[in-house]
């Protein structure tokens, strides 16, 4: 079961009672996929990009794929994206959440159709927006070298720790092309020690309302393709 309630900055997000959290922040849905994903994530790759492709793991509400949409007719970039999801939401549920009224009328038809269309099936919803849904666990994707941005949304390591683990987080490393960039909302230590093992650079950014920081973590091109190795000292 879950439950629809509005959050402080006027957007929805959802409660979900299966594993007792939020899609979002209660400081602002709307504000915290803008300030995570997409300020800290896909504009840190913009800068000389052509194009660009977005892998979201936990698609939940549809907000961090509106938002890429909106940003890539804006600037007339296209981006792939792609979106992974376990537990979907209902079409019923993505008919009641406000974004599209808050955002602008125009994306409404867009939003309905990423959550209508079929899974596994790739459709142009703008001309420079691309989508893909993944219907299937975190554990279960093998990609290698393919996306530019990774938007870790997975529910927090309270509710679903094994999400969090190195297991996954490998899948996130190779999912990434050099010089990717893995954004998420999480700050634990434990995985960001995790993320930096296993040869991301990590850092700790400041936080959206309600928190004080976020973490981004970025695969640099590894020696031998490119890349000067730095002496010991």
């Amino acid at each position: 079961m879950s439950k629809i309630f509005e959050t402080q900055d006027g957007s929805h997000s959802i409660f979900s009672e299966s594993f007792g959290v939020s899609y979002h922040s209660k400081y602002g849905a709307i504000q915290e996929s803008m300030h995570v994903f997409i300020e800290s994530g896909l504009f840190h790759r913009i800068p000389g990009a052509k194009q660009l492709s977005v892998l979201e793991i936990g698609f939940g509400t549809g907000l961090n794929a509106l938002l890429t949409l909106q940003e890539a007719n804006k600037r007339q970039l296209p981006v792939y994206y792609e979106a992974v999801e376990a537990y979907p939401i209902s079409v019923e549920a993505a008919m009641q959440l406000n974004y599209p009224e808050i955002l602008e009328e125009a994306v409404a038809g867009a939003f309905l159709k990423m959550h209508e269309m079929e899974w596994a099936q790739t459709q142009p919803i703008t001309p420079y927006f691309s989508f893909h849904k993944k219907l299937c666990r975190f554990e279960e994707l093998h990609y290698q070298d393919t996306f530019d941005v990774i938007y870790f949304d997975a529910f927090a390591p309270n509710a679903q720790p094994e999400l969090w683990e190195e297991k996954v987080l490998q899948i996130m490393y190779d999912a990434l092309k050099e010089n990717g960039v893995l954004t998420t909302y999480c700050a634990k230590g434990v995985v960001k020690r995790c993320l930096k093992g296993l040869g991301f650079t990590v850092e700790s950014l400041k936080g959206p309302p309600g928190k004080r920081e976020m973490t981004r973590a970025v695969k640099l091109p590894s020696v031998g393709s490119g890349a000067v190795a730095l002496p010991n000292l």
